[in-house]
């Protein structure tokens, strides 16, 4: 899960980033409003973890314009300002959550988790299709209750496709999922990985649109 992380303080933002990771999640930092105006509106990101005192443009600028430009990616905003006007403004604005430095990691990667699930339609903690059930807290798959070990890019990719189960998403998209920047990625990594989740899993379970994508079928609900 790819996430953006917009943070001034160097020696904060280096502390989220490395923190985050070690959550199993892949971080982008920049430092200014204007630098998290550009990725919000030319990247894709899970979801973003936005300070509101930021150089440049204020945090509060960058979330109302990148929600004026329709852009509906998930945003956390963490911040130190704790006076209930700001909190209603965050939130009124565009946040999808307002959270107060400090803030403990693992709850931060918690809510963040709890965002991409709700943006995506999916109430509960853990993923399910096709008789495949992803929990991101535990980053565990089950096939049939029985525990799949998958590498930490098979992982991330099977959520991707989980949490967007029922639309294709084309090679260029899951490489942005996957990858940050300056990680160097080969031209059949995709493909590579969706072999090897067929593979573990089930062969049927992620369909190739040709020319398109890949796609996981979205699970019917009860009749």
């Amino acid at each position: 899960m790819r996430i953006l992380l917009v943070e001034d303080d160097a020696l904060l933002g280096d502390g989220l980033r490395a923190g985050l990771r070690q959550q199993g999640l892949v971080v982008d930092w920049v430092r200014d409003g204007l630098a998290a105006q550009r990725e919000m509106r030319t990247a894709v990101y899970a979801a973003v973890v936005l300070d509101l005192g930021l150089p440049l443009m204020d945090g509060m600028d960058v979330l109302q314009q990148v929600r004026a430009a329709g852009i509906t990616t998930p945003v956390l905003v963490l911040t130190a300002r704790d006076a209930v006007a700001d909190r209603i403004r965050g939130l009124d604005g565009g946040a999808d959550d307002y959270v107060l430095k400090p803030v403990d990691l693992h709850e931060l990667a918690a809510r963040l988790r709890a965002l991409v699930r709700r943006s995506a339609g999916q109430p509960q903690e853990c993923l399910t299709a096709g008789g495949v059930t992803l929990d991101p807290a535990a980053r565990q798959v089950l096939l049939d209750g029985a525990p799949v070990a998958l590498s930490t890019r098979e992982f991330d990719l099977l959520q991707a496709l989980m949490l967007n189960a029922g639309r294709v998403l084309s090679r260029d998209q899951l490489e942005q999922h996957l990858y940050s920047w300056g990680q160097e990625v080969e031209s059949n990594a995709v493909e590579v990985h969706i072999h090897h989740l067929r593979r573990k899993l089930r062969p049927e379970l992620i369909t190739t649109v040709r020319g398109v994508g890949y796609m996981l079928a979205r699970a019917e609900g009860p009749a």
